[in-house]
C-alpha cells in the first residue's frame, strides 16, 4: 500500500492493457470483440419472435451474450478514449478510437434488431415474459426497449442510420477534439513563457492577477475566432444529421430524445427552468456586487472565476486528497474506502502538463469493475471540488456492482446528482473549515459560483441549443450568427448581470459536439438540484444514510426520474415547489457572502 505522500497524479492504464495504444493485449481484446459482435450477429439473425412465455429462457440467453459482449467492447472503448484524452497527438489512439466506432456500430444494428424481434410479441406474451423468473428483474429496461422501438424507424432503416453514422455523425465529434487539441496559448506566467494547451490556459481563469485573466480570455476568444468556421461546420454536420434523423423518425421536438434518455418528462423539465427563472435575483445581485469588489458595475466574463481575496486557498494534488478522504469518511465509510482505493490505485490522471484534452470526465472499465478520472488539476479549491464530483462519478459505478449490468445504464441527470452530491460534501467542507472570514468568503464565493453555473451557464447553454437547434431546421447557421445566439442567451440566462460576454463559447465547450449525448446542459441543473434535497437528508440522518443514498443510486437505472423521487425522497418533482425549495438552500449562500463582505467593506 503507497503511503500518504505517493498518491500517483498520472494514471495506470496498463493494468487493462499493456503497453498503451501499442498493446498487443488490447490488440488481441479487439479481435476476440470483433468474434463475439459475430456471434451475436448469428445470434440476432436466427431469434423468433416469442410465441410463449416458454421462451424466457432462450431470450435471456441473447441478453446475456449481448452483455458480455457490450461489457468488453466499453471495457476497449473507456481505455481508448483515456489514451486520447491523455495524449492529443496519441496518433494511434485516434486511428483504434475509428476502429471502435465501426465496432460499436456494428454491435448497436445487431442490439436494435435483437430489439424489434422480440418487442413484437403480442401483448399478452410480453407481459407474461416480463412476469418470468428469468426475465422479470429486466422487465423496466425491456418495456424501455418496447417503447423505444414503436418510436424508431424499420429495422432496416435504423441500421443504416447507425452504419452512416461512423463517419457522417461521430466523426464530426472526432475531428472537434482534433482541432481544440491543435490550439495552443502562448502566454507569460509569473514571468515565465508557456505554451499552454486550451484545459491549462482555462485554468487561469481564477488567476489572482486581473491582466492575465483578460489576457488569456482574449487569446483563447482569438483562437475560437481563428477557427469558428471549422467549428461552425462541424457543429452545423452534427445537428443536421441528427435533425435529419429526427425528421425520418417523426420527431419534431428536438428535446424528444433527450428527454427520453433521461427518464424525464418535459413537465419535470418545464418545472425545473420555471422555478430558476423565478429565483435569479439573488444570484445576479452577487454578480454584480462581486463586479463592484473588483472594480466593475457589472461582471466581465473573463472575471467569473475570479478570485474575491488575496487569501485565495490553495492545495496541492496530495493536500486535496487528503481533504477529500477526510470529509467523505465523515458522509460514510464506503465513499471514504472507496475513493482512498481510487487515489492508492492510480485511477486518477491530473497532472497539469501540455498536449492533454481540456475539462474532466469519469469513465468506467465494467469488466474491470473499475473507474478511472480524468482531470487537469492546479491547486485551486475549484480543482478540489471537480476531483470530488468525479469521485462522485466513479462512487455511483461502484455502488451498482451487485446489479446486473443491464440495469446499470443510468441517465445523465441521475449520473450528475451523485457527482454533485460528492462535490457538495467537499465545497461545505471546505466554508466550515474556513479559519478566517476572509477565507471563509473566498470558499463561499467558489460555492456559489456553482449556483451560478447551473442555473445561469448552463440555462445559457440550453437557450442557445434549443434556438440553434429551432434555426439549424432551416439551414445551415454561420459562426456570426451562432455568435449572436450565444451573446443573447448569455445575456438572459445571467438576468442582465453581465457586462462582457463569451460569444465563442459554443467552440469552446466540448458538450455541444458530444455525439452520444444530445442537450448535454440540462441534466447538470437536474443533478445539482436533486442532490440538494439528497444532501439535506443526508445532514439529517448522519452515517446511517449512506446505505439509503446507495440503494438509491442503485434504483437510478430502473425507472423514470420522478418514480426515483418519489421513492427515495417522497417529492413530485414534476411540480415547480420542489425545484424551488433547492433553489432557496443556495440563496442562503448568497446571503451569507453579502453578509460577511459588506462587514469586510
Amino acid at each position: 500500500m503507497k503511503t500518504k505522500e505517493e498518491y500517483s497524479q498520472v494514471w495506470d492504464l496498463d493494468v487493462f492493457f499493456k503497453g498503451g495504444s501499442a498493446s498487443e493485449e488490447l490488440r488481441q481484446h479487439l479481435d476476440a470483440v470483433k468474434v463475439q459482435i459475430g456471434t451475436l450477429e448469428e445470434l440476432a439473425n436466427t431469434t423468433q419472435t416469442p410465441v410463449s412465455k416458454d421462451e424466457a429462457v432462450q431470450v435471456l440467453n441473447v441478453l446475456e451474450e449481448i452483455t458480455n459482449t457490450g461489457k468488453n467492447l466499453r471495457e476497449a472503448g473507456a481505455v481508448i478514449g483515456c489514451f486520447t484524452a491523455a495524449d492529443i497527438k496519441d496518433k494511434k489512439a485516434l486511428v483504434l478510437q475509428s476502429e471502435m466506432g465501426s465496432m460499436g456500430a456494428r454491435y448497436s444494428t445487431v442490439i436494435l434488431k435483437f430489439q424489434q424481434t422480440i418487442t413484437k410479441a403480442e401483448d399478452n406474451v410480453w407481459n407474461e415474459l416480463l412476469e418470468s423468473e428469468q426475465l422479470s428483474p429486466f422487465a423496466f429496461v425491456l418495456n424501455e426497449w418496447r417503447e423505444q422501438v414503436k418510436l424508431k424507424l424499420s429495422e432496416k432503416e435504423e441500421s443504416l442510420i447507425t452504419a452512416l453514422s461512423v463517419d457522417g455523425y461521430n466523426g464530426w465529434g472526432q475531428l472537434y477534439n482534433q482541432l481544440v487539441g491543435d490550439i495552443k496559448i502562448e502566454m507569460t506566467v509569473n514571468g515565465e513563457e508557456k505554451k499552454l494547451s486550451v484545459g491549462q490556459a482555462n485554468n487561469l481563469g481564477s488567476h489572482p492577477d486581473a491582466a492575465v485573466r483578460k489576457e488569456v480570455f482574449e487569446k483563447l476568444e482569438e483562437a475560437w475566432e481563428s477557427k469558428e468556421d471549422f467549428f461552425a461546420s462541424t457543429l452545423n454536420h452534427l445537428a443536421g444529421f441528427r435533425l435529419a434523423v429526427y425528421e425520418k423518425r417523426g420527431w419534431d421536438n428536438v428535446l424528444a430524445e433527450p428527454l427520453m434518455r433521461n427518464r424525464m418528462s418535459q413537465e419535470t423539465l418545464d418545472a425545473m427552468w420555471g422555478a430558476i427563472g423565478a429565483n435569479k435575483a439573488p444570484f445576479a445581485d452577487f454578480l454584480k456586487y462581486k463586479a463592484n469588489m473588483l472594480g466593475s458595475e457589472k461582471i466581465n466574463w473573463y472575471d467569473m472565476s475570479a478570485p474575491v481575496t488575496s487569501s485565495t486557498k490553495e492545495m496541492s494534488y496530495q493536500e486535496g486528497a487528503e481533504f477529500i478522504l477526510e470529509h467523505f469518511g465523515k458522509f460514510g465509510p464506503e465513499l471514504e474506502a472507496f475513493s482512498r482505493k481510487a487515489f492508492e490505485d492510480s485511477w486518477i490522471e491530473a497532472e497539469d502538463r501540455a498536449d492533454k484534452r481540456p475539462g474532466g470526465f469519469c469513465t468506467g472499465m465494467p469488466v474491470s469493475e473499475q473507474s478511472r478520472i480524468f482531470m487537469t488539476y492546479s491547486g485551486s479549491m475549484s480543482n478540489v471540488a471537480t476531483l470530488a464530483h468525479e469521485l462522485g462519478h466513479a462512487f455511483h459505478s461502484y455502488a451498482l456492482r451487485p446489479v446486473p449490468y443491464m440495469n446499470r445504464q443510468y441517465a445523465m441527470g441521475v449520473a450528475e446528482t451523485a457527482s454533485t452530491f460528492a462535490e457538495m460534501i467537499v465545497a461545505d467542507a471546505s466554508v466550515k473549515a474556513a479559519e478566517t472570514e476572509e477565507e471563509k468568503l473566498a470558499l463561499l464565493e467558489d460555492k456559489i459560483q456553482r449556483s451560478v453555473a447551473f442555473f445561469m451557464n448552463i440555462h445559457a447553454r440550453f437557450l442557445f441549443e434549443t434556438r440553434f437547434y429551432e434555426e439549424r431546421k432551416n439551414g445551415v447557421v454561420p459562426a456570426s450568427r451562432l455568435n449572436e445566439l450565444m451573446e443573447e442567451a448569455q445575456h438572459e440566462a445571467y438576468a442582465g448581470a453581465l457586462d462582457s460576454t463569451h460569444p465563442h463559447f459554443w467552440a469552446s465547450k466540448l458538450h455541444f459536439y458530444i455525439t452520444g449525448t444530445p442537450f448535454y446542459n440540462f441534466p447538470y441543473t437536474f443533478g445539482y438540484l436533486f442532490s440538494l434535497s439528497i444532501y439535506a437528508k443526508a445532514l439529517t440522518e448522519g452515517e446511517s444514510f449512506e446505505q439509503k443514498y446507495m440503494a438509491l443510486l442503485r434504483d437510478t437505472a430502473i425507472m423514470s426520474v420522478e418514480d426515483l423521487a418519489m421513492k427515495h425522497l417522497g417529492e413530485d418533482i414534476t411540480k415547480e415547489e420542489f425545484w424551488a425549495k433547492g433553489v432557496a438552500l443556495c440563496v442562503k449562500d448568497v446571503e451569507e457572502f453579502l453578509k460577511i463582505a459588506s462587514e469586510e467593506r
